[in-house]
């Protein structure tokens, strides 16, 4: 993978560009001086060593002390493992002592970017505790798996409506072509997510609790269903 990209994704845990530029080299070799780091990546020894020992703090890599100190990398699943645990410890800490926000929402929020409508995506569907209606291409539906293919065994009613056949058992599939770069999300009657969902940043999407905005949605959303099922389109 091109380094650029893997030096933004190790930046969304807490390491500045330097200090993932610096752990990709330390990855790539068994164990450096900070003068050979600077040596192989062009940063300046003085910008090495701060990142260096902040490296270390941040459990990226360990100090090996000796006549010549020299470092080595953290494994990345560790590393990631680390951090990971320790926003979970922060999440409870703040769920704790922030107000909680209630679910409820009578208005219309506009979600914009894939990225959070995902991120969206992934919450409503945590939250589900009786049924879903989902409707999103394909690629998507499979980033999802976990969280549908849990709902299904615990028992909730999963609905998709899918552009072609996919592996879901225990929901009810149907096919359809009419909304192939759309999403449409539907959860326990009361939370209706809505837009496009071609994979850009410039997606943007509907999220909303009005109660009579989700009847509506959900009707024309049964009315599709109904029209599959008279046309031989169920699975």
């Amino acid at each position: 993978m091109n380094e650029s990209i893997l030096v933004e994704k190790l930046m969304h845990f807490a390491l500045t560009r330097q200090e993932a530029t610096i752990y990709l080299c330390l990855v790539s070799n068994e164990k450096l001086s900070g003068y050979e780091v600077s040596k192989l990546t062009g940063i300046s020894r003085s910008n090495v060593y701060s990142a260096l020992a902040r490296l270390v703090e941040e459990g990226a890599a360990y100090l090996l002390e000796g006549d010549t100190n020299k470092y080595i990398a953290v494994d990345i699943e560790e590393f990631c493992n680390n951090k990971i645990r320790q926003l979970v410890e922060l999440r409870t800490e703040l769920k704790k002592e922030l107000p909680q926000i209630g679910r409820d929402t009578e208005g219309y929020i506009t979600i914009s970017s894939h990225k959070h409508i995902m991120d969206k995506v992934h919450n409503m569907l945590a939250q589900v505790e009786q049924r879903v209606y989902v409707s999103m291409p394909t690629e998507y539906l499979e980033k999802c798996r976990a969280e549908l293919e849990k709902l299904i065994a615990d028992g909730k009613k999963v609905v998709i409506l899918a552009p072609e056949k996919v592996d879901f058992p225990g929901s009810i599939l149907y096919i359809t072509t009419e909304h192939e770069l759309q999403i449409r999300l539907i959860v326990d009657s009361e939370y209706v997510l809505t837009g496009d969902m071609s994979g850009s940043p410039s997606d943007s999407c509907l999220y909303c609790g009005q109660k009579n905005f989700v009847n509506v949605f959900k009707e024309a959303l049964r009315n599709e269903i109904r029209l599959i099922e008279i046309t031989g389109g169920e699975k």
